[in-house]
């Protein structure tokens, strides 16, 4: 499988996955326009689409749907609230909506020669989920927009190849911001999105030898910065209770404005 993120941020999010045979988006955040250049570096043409998982019905995640959609036919797959969501967004325009296929979290099904397992997340939309994806052995998974971690997440993303986790923000950042209070609480609430501490602290629980990359994602512009995500999260997992030390892995922070390297599992 190849792992690559083509944008990553609060303002836009596009991850593809895939195998020789089948082409997977995780969300369509950013433009069709961007999504299609970041598919053509990896030589993915958007016609060889094969599915488009969609986490939530936030904007960051759906804004180029509706002209993948119209422009090829591509399925898109989302729960059953998170559907009904995006069938009422009038910014996404006029697409057959019987593209959307219903799936239920903790339910796999497959795409191709692709097993995609949706796993829940706590966060406030309608019904949102996260993806873990499986071909034979190897394993990768995108958990954003995550309020918390449970130990239903941690079961969740096990013995995974590589990981996009969310490291949201700074809580300090946050709390000392100009931000309204009510956006505050959300942010830091267990329905808002995960900080740098606990995306750290989540990666304790799930690091292992055979962990090839973990991306960071979904970073808020306002109250996180990529060097401040990446020394906190690695500082959590040296000073862990954990065998490992953060330069026993690669990690890097997926951009808001630039596709990662290809990454393969």
């Amino acid at each position: 499988m190849r792992f690559v993120s083509i944008a990553s941020g609060s303002s836009g999010n596009c991850t593809y996955i895939g195998s020789d045979d089948t082409h997977v988006l995780v969300d369509a955040g950013i433009s069709a326009k961007r999504i299609e250049a970041g598919l053509k570096e990896i030589g993915i043409k958007g016609s060889e689409l094969s599915a488009i998982l969609v986490t939530h019905e936030h904007s960051d995640h759906t804004k180029g749907l509706g002209i993948l959609a119209r422009k090829y036919g591509v399925p898109i797959y989302a729960t059953k609230g998170t559907a009904e969501e995006i069938s009422s967004q009038k910014g996404l325009g006029e697409y057959d909506r019987n593209l959307l296929q219903i799936i239920q979290r903790d339910v796999a099904f497959e795409v191709g020669d692709l097993q995609v397992q949706p796993f829940r997340i706590d966060h406030d939309a309608a019904d949102p989920v996260g993806y873990r994806l499986q071909q034979g052995h190897k394993s990768v998974a995108v958990a954003t927009d995550l309020g918390r971690f449970t130990p239903y997440t941690i079961e969740r993303l096990q013995n995974l190849d590589a990981i996009l986790l969310e490291a949201n923000h700074d809580v300090r950042m946050v709390e000392t911001g100009g931000y309204p209070y009510p956006l505050k609480r959300r942010i830091l609430g267990d329905y808002g999105h995960l900080s740098n501490e606990n995306a750290g602290r989540l990666l304790n629980y799930l690091l292992h030898d055979g962990m090839k990359k973990i991306f960071l994602g979904h970073l808020s512009k306002e109250n996180n910065y990529e060097a401040l995500a990446y020394e906190t999260v690695c500082l959590e997992i040296t000073q862990g209770e954990t065998k490992y030390q953060a330069s026993d892995f690669s990690i890097s922070v997926a951009k808001r404005d630039a596709m990662s390297e290809i990454v393969e599992v």
